[in-house]
């Protein structure tokens, strides 16, 4: 937002910027007139993640080689740029790969997220905090009602969702020990063109894709009976800048209230490409959680009754636009 004559921009700066949500809440920021500062690892690899920000870099995005496991870059980084707001976007964010690297993903989600608190409180302490907290934090914890919501217990049955709930009491921890405005947003799954195809929605539409031009003939996929709520990433960064934006730090569940099963995901997407879903999909042992989560579907009340925040995507219309990106990809 522009203040005026002789004020300056609001600044922010995001960890994680090259990634999905990352890359659409730059653009959600620059459309609100933010500089935008941003810090990518130097060997990111999923289908090139730099792609995702090439057309914004240099045109109000500036980019810094970084690590969240390196304090010293993020001292460094937010002492010198002064940010207004904070969004910790960054995260080793695969379920399933967790259990294969939960070393690995304790250092960058838990004490990665420490070294962005610490680089906050002891640099830029006015400044405000988002931490992107995650359904995964809930586990097979489920309200009577069937849903999942701020209140509800916090059970988590993969090591990524424990590094989440890590990260969401230190939040909590330094809001009311330092009194500083930092938030948890507690995102449900939420997916786009952009998501890598390791993960099972832009797989499943990838796979579809590729099957009906005669490339491929089976898609290999754990649980199919795995229900999520799945919305759009676009939807979910304007939550982001409204709950970093409130008149006080708080959580909120960013939610569509409404679950699909794996299964159900890929009867629409095959069915919209005029196939038959059962001809092609198997099941693999390889992809199946040590612990499976069957079931997740939140109840984003508070969200909606504060800020007024409705989807714009419905979960056809989000699979719609997937679907066409990746037949514009193969006819192009």
């Amino acid at each position: 937002m522009c203040w005026g004559f002789g004020m300056r921009k609001k600044k922010a700066f995001i960890t994680g910027i090259a990634g999905q949500d990352g890359s659409y809440l730059a653009e959600l920021l620059l459309e609100k007139d933010y500089e935008v500062y941003g810090i990518v690892r130097r060997h990111s690899i999923a289908e090139h993640q730099e792609s995702r920000i090439n057309h914004l870099d240099g045109n109000g995005v500036e980019t810094f080689y970084g690590d969240l496991t390196d304090i010293s870059s993020l001292e460094r980084l937010i002492r010198t740029i002064q940010p207004d707001e904070i969004y910790n976007l960054a995260a080793q964010s695969h379920v399933r790969i967790s259990m294969d690297i939960p070393q690995y993903t304790v250092q960058a989600n838990a004490l990665g997220l420490l070294n962005v608190l610490e680089a906050y409180k002891n640099n830029c302490p006015s400044a405000r905090f988002y931490q992107a907290s995650s359904s995964e934090m809930f586990g097979r914890s489920v309200d009577e009602d069937s849903y999942q919501r701020e209140t509800t217990k916090m059970e988590p049955t993969s090591p990524y969702g424990c590094t989440k709930v890590f990260g969401y009491n230190m939040v909590r921890h330094y809001r009311n020990a330092y009194k500083l405005f930092a938030c948890n947003g507690i995102l449900f799954n939420h997916e786009s063109p952009r998501r890598g195809s390791n993960f099972v929605t832009n797989k499943v539409v990838k796979t579809a894709v590729e099957i009906s031009f005669g490339d491929g003939d089976t898609l290999p996929l754990g649980n199919l009976d795995a229900y999520r709520d799945w919305g759009h990433s676009k939807d979910y960064v304007r939550a982001m800048h409204m709950i970093i934006n409130h008149t006080e730090p708080d959580d909120f569940v960013c939610a569509t209230g409404i679950s699909n099963s794996v299964g159900d995901m890929c009867k629409y997407v095959f069915n919209q490409l005029d196939l038959n879903y059962k001809d092609y999909v198997t099941q693999d042992e390889r992809f199946m959680r040590a612990e499976e989560l069957k079931y997740l579907r939140g109840d984003s009340t508070k969200l909606r009754e504060t800020f007024g925040w409705e989807p714009e995507y419905t979960f056809e219309t989000l699979m719609d636009e997937m679907i066409d990106h990746w037949v514009e990809h193969y006819e192009g």
